[in-house]
């Protein structure tokens, strides 16, 4: 197969975009708590008590070696790690040192766009980005103990990817000049925006790895995928992706509401009750927020855990909780509750700048 064009380099050759990444930070977190802990497998997820429904919120590496990952339910996370050290999550306390490592950034020559608790994009320009990077590193270790992994390349996907291959506690470039020869046969689920079921019907395409996909006609991914999504899927092949690192203040693009029900729900009205109840409390989240909200989706997980959501846009944005909650309630005839249900939940998006 011919290997594509070279993709376009996002901007002059001493312009950089870092992704900063903190290694299993909530975990870390804890651990830099109760150093006792330290080298033991550690799991941080609901109340931290497994007889009580709740997902993983992360773990340290010594628990993901025994195939725990984030996500997982508490009781099967314990059934694989039955000896790790099980916390409940801490919130304040994560948004804290988050909080600090973020003012540290922002010390360094650079644009910091923060886009979570635990990760950052910085634009910088260095002759030596490592050397930038290993500053990061040290300055975030010197201000909370925390490790951290820095990605470099000249796009924000680049970066992001490239910080993968820096976990843990590393520094990896990843840019047009080695794009194809790290990532070409690689599957396309390894790019950042491309998921497994995606990756599925890329492969059942002829589309199986990130190559194959940047080599494919735009107008035959486009018929397949539509007009946006298939013409993106080949951009990302390609590692095409902004490169623009904004300091905007960090804008949340939606509010949400969700219950793990201890016991199963199976009565419609008991199920109808709960979702009234979640909707309001995202209806109040939206009016302190002070924005009007533009579409709605409610989540339903149905026992053991299948999850499915469905969503729609409102007739005009709004923070009235009569309407959220109206298509909260309507939203709910269009699932098939033939299984219990173990989780609800109710999310309002914010319109898109």
């Amino acid at each position: 197969m011919r290997r594509p064009t070279p993709a376009p380099h996002t901007g002059p050759v001493s312009d950089w975009v870092l992704h900063v990444d903190l290694d299993q930070f909530i975990a870390a977190v804890e651990v830099a708590r109760r150093p006792e802990l330290r080298g033991r497998p550690v799991i941080v997820g609901g109340k931290g008590d497994p007889a009580e429904r709740a997902v993983v919120a992360t773990a340290s590496y010594e628990a993901r070696e025994f195939g725990v990952d984030s996500g997982m339910p508490l009781r099967l996370a314990v059934k694989r790690c039955p000896d790790a050290v099980l916390l409940p999550v801490d919130a304040p306390a994560y948004q804290e040192v988050s909080d600090r490592v973020m003012a540290r950034l922002r010390e360094f020559p650079a644009v910091v766009e923060v886009l979570g608790w635990d990760e950052a994009f910085l634009g910088a320009t260095a002759d030596d980005p490592e050397a930038l990077a290993a500053e990061i590193r040290r300055g975030i270790e010197e201000e909370t103990g925390l490790s951290s992994s820095v990605g470099i390349g000249d796009n924000k996907l680049r970066a992001k990817l490239a910080t993968g291959f820096a976990k843990p506690a590393g520094i990896y470039r990843l840019t047009q000049e080695n794009w194809w020869d790290v990532m070409a046969e690689r599957p396309t689920d390894a790019l950042w925006g491309i998921g497994r079921k995606t990756a599925k019907k890329l492969a059942e395409a002829g589309y199986s790895t990130i190559l194959d996909l940047a080599a494919a006609d735009p107008d035959a991914l486009a018929a397949r995928f539509g007009p946006k999504l298939g013409p993106w899927y080949r951009l990302l092949a390609g590692g095409i992706g902004d490169a623009e690192v904004s300091a905007t203040p960090y804008v949340a693009r939606s509010r949400s509401r969700e219950t793990t029900f201890q016991q199963d729900l199976t009565d419609p009205e008991a199920i109808a009750r709960e979702t009234a109840t979640l909707a309001e409390r995202v209806a109040q989240d939206v009016a302190d927020e002070g924005r009007p909200a533009a579409r709605v989706a409610v989540k339903v997980r149905f026992a053991p855990f299948l999850t499915h959501t469905h969503s729609v846009t409102l007739p005009a944005p709004s923070s009235d909780p009569a309407v959220l909650s109206a298509a909260a309630q309507d939203l709910l005839g269009r699932f098939t509750f033939g299984k219990p249900v173990r989780l609800l939940g109710v999310r309002a998006e914010f319109p898109r700048a």
